[in-house]
């Protein structure tokens, strides 16, 4: 089907922005491959959605649930494969703040995210805000 692998991931967006984890369960798949940039707590390739739904709860507990997906500003796809620029925030009880860009990538097979490839645009931003 013509731009399925985008209708996935806009469907898998729109999830994450809403906190639909059922959706959020049934897009990934059960082996997926995450790969998550930096050196910190949340760093390092994810081989499973539970890994990756761990990384998540992970993320939220150190972000005191303040993380959010504010703007998805573009979305590309090339056959299986779908490319996004994304605008996250986050702050912590201490004050600290994070408010960063990344690009990500998704490949997507039979309707799933098989492999997710994170690119933050300020990386010292997050591996001093996720320690």
């Amino acid at each position: 089907m013509k731009n399925e692998a985008k209708r996935v991931v806009t469907a898998f967006l729109t999830a994450v922005q809403n906190g639909d984890n059922a959706t959020l369960a049934a897009l990934l798949h059960p082996s997926v491959s995450w790969n998550q940039p930096g050196e910190n707590q949340i760093s390092g390739i994810k081989n499973s959605n539970t890994e990756v739904f761990q990384m998540v709860g992970k993320m939220f507990e150190l972000s005191a649930n303040t993380l959010k997906l504010t703007d998805i500003t573009s979305i590309g796809a090339n056959g299986s494969k779908v490319s996004c620029v994304l605008r996250w925030i986050a702050s912590k009880p201490n004050g600290s703040t994070m408010e960063v860009d990344n690009i990500d990538v998704y490949t997507v097979e039979n309707g799933q995210i098989v492999k997710a490839e994170i690119f933050s645009a300020d990386l010292e931003k997050e591996n001093q805000f996720w320690v």
